[in-house]
């Protein structure tokens, strides 16, 4: 009887051991290296957007522009930093605009400046009441 217990006990061991569920942890859904891939590729792609908008916003032209609609850049500037993603590929598109129309040599970029000035005024409306 001793026997058989022992041999019982082990057999429960070791399919305790190799179940399923000893292996959950190390199985996931999504290799985490693609994981990590994946937030460094949008964190760069945001990164790269705000670049675009910055650039933009220090443009002599754009702060003419800027200066005629009575609009603090300053601030404007700032909130490049806490906008969301769609508002923030929104105002990267139309930086992105005017940037490569000055660099073509445009003396005026006024449409897309205003686009960009008005993807902008969410978030400057937004710190604007926080502030």
């Amino acid at each position: 009887m001793r026997t058989l217990r022992q041999l019982l006990v082990a057999v429960l061991v070791v399919v305790t051991a190799l179940s399923p569920v000893a292996f959950a942890q190390e199985r996931h859904v999504v290799d985490p290296a693609r994981m990590a891939g994946a937030v460094s590729e949008h964190a760069a792609s945001q990164d790269a957007d705000r670049a675009a908008v910055h650039e933009a916003l220090n443009r002599p032209e754009v702060r003419e522009i800027a200066d005629k609609f009575g609009l603090d850049l300053v601030r404007m500037t700032a909130a490049v930093d806490t906008l969301g993603d769609a508002d923030l590929e929104r105002a990267a598109d139309a930086a992105r605009q005017v940037n490569e129309s000055l660099v073509g040599g445009a003396s005026t970029v006024v449409i897309s400046t205003t686009t960009i000035i008005i993807a902008l005024l969410p978030a400057l409306f937004e710190s604007f009441l926080e502030g």
